[in-house]
């Protein structure tokens, strides 16, 4: 089976996004942030792991929007 290091980087910045929002939302009401920790740890792994596996090197900031298109449009990799 092969992982695709694009669709873990884009989902790794999908969860980490999401889990910003609930992290603020924690501790502004004085709750422990449980999940939301949990999920921004699975966020960085999965962009740790993306970035590992990444035959050209790593992602810069030229090159993550066409990220983004190749895994939403389904375009050549």
């Amino acid at each position: 089976m092969n992982l695709d290091p694009d669709l873990f980087f884009v989902l790794g910045t999908f969860f980490g996004l999401l889990s910003f929002p609930a992290l603020l939302n924690a501790f502004t009401h004085g709750r422990r942030p449980g999940m939301a920790v949990l999920m921004f740890v699975i966020a960085g792994a999965m962009i740790a792991f993306a970035v590992s596996q990444k035959p050209s090197g790593s992602y810069t900031a030229k090159t993550i929007p066409g990220v983004f298109v190749r895994v939403f449009g389904g375009g050549p990799g």
